[in-house]
């Protein structure tokens, strides 16, 4: 079986993603012959061509594009590893947790006064993410934890426990027609107009959103309060009520839960330390 040495591969795609030896040698800073060596030598090992070229271009073979798309992930897993590594031999690195602004359910302080009172507590470092990147801070890396919502996060690749469970409410303007109603269900909003959450996938509403397209609760609030559409969210991202809009139970809509996530393969004390405390607080609450 062939093997892929690291520095071979980095040269690889940095060739394949400028398109220009030049320009990637400069990238490198290494000197053009020795990258051109290089790339030849990973061709000859793998036994296949990896780049079409001529004095005037480069391009990509099937092979080659191949390669680099797996390359580019066996080189962020080595990065990772490497900065894991690194973090778990330096005592005083803090545990980075990332979080949605408001998308902490109300327990974020009980879970930092809990890991607080552990005795092998580190600083921990809050970072914020966007509605659909979270899991990904785990992936590449960024982040040790992370508080998330199932089942609208991507959870591949990831260790979670749950911390809370709750019901979701529509948000709709004070002169809808379901606005006088103390609760509705999913019947009551299949022919309404709902946001296209961009890169979402919110499972277990109508389906047919053909609303705006939204990032984030508040670009949603936004259009709520123009009238463009209506939103169904969990109990929690609705939080706090805009005095302009009304919010109802839905009460047939499938629960959401508040998860604490965790890479796979993090075995980490802190990191067990850490999801300790946060399941006590969270049945504290």
């Amino acid at each position: 079986m062939a093997e892929l040495e690291t520095r071979e591969l980095e040269h690889f795609v940095a060739v394949a993603e400028e398109l220009h030896f030049g320009q990637a040698a400069t990238r490198l800073a290494i000197a053009q012959p020795a990258l051109s060596k290089s790339i030849r030598r990973l061709e000859s090992r793998l036994g296949t061509k990896l780049l079409e070229r001529s004095s005037r271009h480069v391009a990509l073979t099937p092979a080659g594009e191949a390669l680099l798309h797996h390359g580019r992930h066996a080189l962020n897993a080595v990065s990772v590893a490497a900065d894991k590594a690194r973090r778990a031999g330096d005592r005083q690195a803090p545990l980075r947790l990332v979080i949605k602004p408001g998308g902490d359910g109300n327990l974020l302080s009980g879970i930092l006064a809990a890991y607080a009172d552990q005795p092998d507590a580190r600083q921990v470092d809050i970072l914020f993410g966007g509605a659909t990147d979270r899991a990904d801070y785990l992936r590449d890396g960024r982040a040790d934890v992370a508080l998330l919502y199932a089942p609208f996060d991507d959870m591949a690749g990831l260790d979670h426990t749950t911390l809370a469970v709750e019901g979701r409410v529509a948000i709709l303007p004070p002169d809808h027609r379901l606005a006088a109603r103390p609760q509705v269900t999913l019947a009551d909003l299949s022919q309404e107009t709902l946001p296209r959450w961009k890169g979402v996938s919110w499972t277990g509403v109508p389906e047919a959103a053909t609303g705006p397209e939204v990032t984030d609760a508040a670009e949603a609030l936004h259009m709520i309060r123009l009238g463009r559409t209506i939103a169904v969210l969990p109990r929690s991202l609705a939080q706090p009520m805009h005095p302009d809009l009304v919010y109802r139970p839905v009460t047939d809509a499938p629960t959401s839960a508040l998860v604490l996530a965790w890479p796979r393969d993090d075995n980490r004390r802190q990191v067990a330390s850490f999801v300790a405390a946060a399941l006590q607080a969270a049945v504290a609450t």
